[in-house]
């Protein structure tokens, strides 16, 4: 039996009409209750504690859609595990397998469900059993308006990968960011390149952030974002091949992932985005990645980069605010090195915070600067503003030697 997901319509209808009929239950029945008074006393006490539990909820729930947290239950109460099996696939990921020779991954897509699901054209689901990760989730595809058009029916797509925070469900830049709202007019308009648009679940086990780090017997998260997804979508879409043809965008944890796995993986991503992003991945209180020092730094995108015997040819957009974002751009744009490229955009303190009031009125901007690192036409990008000390501090989360305790962040 499928479960009631938590950003779904059908739940959040179920909590309206419950929050009414707890409301309504006192009013019709306080002074027409009959039995021992000890009774009666039980039952108005139960009312009006199921009143403030349905108004609670409903809260919940119009938070929870509005920022999308948590998708199901699972993910809330920590007890979800989309993880079959997490084997040493080595330093490349890939346990030596060809990965072009395994089979297509042929997969069967659905309408997918909740706020902002069915705008825009529509996002349709797919489950995928990652074969090489061992990861077995959900990714959500959103199709350009030109894909099935029949001038296109020819051309292959870019794609952007695009990842939530933690914790974050895989439809919040559908839900939350409104992605393909903003796109469609710009890219029917020829004024953004059209992309296919493809997030993966990235809450792959109960309580805790995967880092997007392959960590044996525990999770392949960089195998699955970076080797299962690209080789579903290319399988079943005309998408682009890797890399000139793929980028990966991210806010908060999402963005330390985005970043990581371009450096990572600059034969996998041409170009990431990188929204309120750190680079340590002790940035994050629970991420699996900040495990021990080895795989910190082995998952710290700004020590991949100083270190990296050449260059990658990869382009980084980074924004934040002081304290939350920029010092990690300002690290990574000290090292880089042609032909890496940095674009580093400083957001003032008054911009937001670290939410998604921040982070929506960026999506325009960040896929015309997408646009143009796919070859697409000339667009308007965000220049960055004059830097303000204001409440910075040394770059200590962005080099990678924060403490625990001097790295713990706003989610």
């Amino acid at each position: 039996m499928e479960v009631m997901s938590l950003t779904g319509t059908a739940f959040l209808w179920t909590t309206i009409v419950l929050s009414v009929v707890a409301l309504v239950l006192p009013l019709v029945l306080w002074s027409r209750l009959r039995g021992p008074r000890p009774l009666r006393l039980a039952a108005r006490v139960l009312m009006l504690l199921f009143t403030q539990g349905t108004a609670v909820t409903l809260v919940f729930v119009l938070v929870n859609n509005q920022n999308n947290l948590y998708d199901d239950w699972a993910d809330l109460l920590g007890t979800g595990n989309h993880v079959q099996q997490a084997a040493d696939l080595g330093r490349v990921g890939t346990g030596g397998m060809a990965v072009r020779r395994l089979p297509k991954a042929r997969q069967d897509f659905k309408a997918a469900d909740g706020p902002g699901m069915h705008a825009a054209g529509g996002v349709r689901v797919t489950q995928l059993q990652g074969r090489v990760s061992g990861v077995n989730a959900e990714v959500y595809v959103w199709l350009p308006p030109q894909y099935r058009q029949p001038a296109y029916r020819h051309r292959k797509f870019p794609v952007v990968e695009v990842l939530p925070g933690y914790p974050g469900s895989a439809k919040a830049w559908f839900g939350s960011l409104r992605a393909h709202e903003q796109l469609l007019p710009l890219m029917r308009g020829g004024r953004v390149a059209p992309f296919i648009l493809v997030a993966p679940r990235t809450d792959l086990l109960g309580g805790v952030d995967t880092g997007c780090a392959d960590i044996p017997g525990q999770v392949n998260a960089d195998s699955w974002l970076s080797i299962d997804v690209p080789k579903m979508v290319t399988d079943n879409f005309r998408a682009e091949p890797a890399p000139s043809g793929w980028a990966v965008a991210g806010y908060s944890a999402g963005a330390h992932c985005a970043v990581k796995l371009a450096v990572a993986h600059p034969d996998r991503y041409r170009a990431a985005v990188s929204l309120s992003g750190y680079n340590d991945p002790i940035g994050e209180n629970d991420s699996l990645a900040a495990q021990s020092p080895a795989l910190r730094a082995a998952n710290n995108p700004y020590l991949l980069l100083r270190k990296a015997r050449v260059p990658p040819r990869i382009a980084l957009y980074i924004s934040g605010e002081g304290g939350d974002g920029y010092q990690a751009g300002v690290a990574l744009k000290s090292v880089a090195k042609a032909p890496t490229t940095v674009h580093l955009v400083f957001l003032p303190r008054s911009a937001g915070g670290h939410n998604m009031a921040l982070w929506r009125p960026q999506v325009t901007t960040v896929f015309r600067w997408l646009t143009l690192q796919s070859g697409g036409r000339r667009a308007t990008v965000t220049t960055p503003r004059s830097p303000s000390t204001a409440g910075s501090t040394h770059a200590a989360l962005a080099s990678g030697t924060a403490s625990r305790a001097g790295a713990a962040r706003r989610r």
